[in-house]
């Protein structure tokens, strides 16, 4: 490399260093201000899409800290780009489609990274969404990933239509509280583990959202306004 080099930040032993407008990451180069994978924990973290169908009121990505990287996009990256990312995630509990938007915008990109990742490297695959998949590619749109994704975190985040609305103020309107639910139970038997969450937010029922994932007899969990998660 050649100009001037400045270390940018160290997290985890992973130094990312700054040389005009790229960033060379672990001997991969990516753009500045376009981190496609990051890791938090052992987990590798996938950054596919800034596109949201909600704009939640909680939503990480309207803090000043954020995950604690900048997930911000210039643009959207491309298969190839998303694999050149990815490395090699042997080491890692699990690959999760999550970053700044909602991964399933991108629905068949999605299906087939998870694709190279199983026949690659045969890791477990996460996808956290907000559940509005059907009303962006229609129904069962869920089946696209049978046999690619072990586990899908769905965001729940309201007990009811009203409050969800209030909440999330989906992009399409009334309706869509029901739509993630009608998701959410297409994905049994389907993805062998589904999880419905909720923001611990004023005026959320919690235990009513509880009801709701039990009833279908699914995963439930309730996470922090800053992204953490409590049993």
């Amino acid at each position: 490399m050649t100009g001037e080099l400045i270390i940018l930040v160290q997290r985890q032993g992973i130094v990312i260093l700054l040389n005009g407008p790229v960033l060379q990451y672990l001997g991969r180069v990516i753009l500045k201000d376009f981190i496609l994978a990051y890791d938090i924990e052992y987990r590798r973290y996938l950054n596919v899409t800034n596109r949201c169908t909600n704009n939640c009121a909680f939503c990480i990505r309207k803090t000043d800290s954020g995950v604690g990287y900048n997930l911000w996009l210039t643009r959207e990256p491309g298969y190839d780009e998303i694999k050149d990312a990815l490395g090699d995630p042997s080491g890692y509990s699990e690959v999760v489609f999550c970053g700044y938007g909602e991964p399933l915008v991108r629905l068949d990109l999605v299906r087939d990274v998870s694709r190279f990742i199983k026949d690659s490297y045969g890791s477990v695959i996460r996808v956290n969404t907000n559940g509005h998949a059907d009303l962006l590619h229609g129904r069962g749109s869920v089946e696209r990933l049978k046999g690619l994704v072990d586990r899908i975190n769905i965001s729940l985040n309201a007990e009811n239509e009203d409050k969800y609305r209030e909440i999330c103020r989906p992009s399409f309107g009334p309706g869509t509280h029901d739509a993630v639910i009608q998701f959410a139970g297409s994905c049994v038997g389907v993805i062998p583990d589904i999880t419905l969450s909720v923001v611990d937010w004023p005026g959320v029922d919690i235990e009513k959202c509880r009801e709701i994932a039990e009833s279908m007899g699914v995963a439930f969990r309730v996470r922090q306004p800053d992204g953490t998660r409590q049993v």
